[in-house]
């Protein structure tokens, strides 16, 4: 999953990056960097899910050179929320020619499972404890 510019300069790393890599390494099978990050987003934490795709609706665009015509891509993140960002990502590639775009993470992060953590308690739930 390609990083903005700045955020890379900011972080000194892509870890999807380093993930993609050392899958490389595993498997034989080439990294290719053909989709790029074109625009900088705000960061995705805290967002809705509809947040989230608007935030990078359009973030992506894959150079005329990149390669990626008829190719099966295989998306490497380190971890899918909702999957905005992947989507947002494989629909440029597909725009690109890309036959069959599948993404793979290290971690899924459910948000559904803090939803009653964060939720402003009502009359119905006053009182009530997490986890009761």
């Amino acid at each position: 999953m390609p990083l903005h510019w700045r955020r890379r300069l900011s972080r000194g790393f892509n870890q999807s990056d380093l993930l993609a890599a050392e899958l490389s390494r595993l498997t034989g099978v080439p990294v290719l960097s053909g989709v790029r990050r074109k625009r900088h987003t705000p960061p995705q934490s805290g967002l809705s899910q509809a947040g989230r795709r608007r935030n990078v609706t359009g973030s992506f665009d894959v150079p005329a050179n990149a390669g990626v015509k008829d190719k099966r891509i295989l998306l490497v993140d380190d971890v899918l929320t909702t999957g905005a960002t992947a989507s947002a990502c494989a629909k440029a590639l597909k725009r690109a020619g890309a036959m069959h775009v599948t993404a793979i993470t290290v971690a899924r992060a459910d948000r559904r499972q803090w939803a009653s953590v964060w939720a402003v308690p009502n009359s119905s739930t006053q009182g009530a404890k997490v986890g009761s």
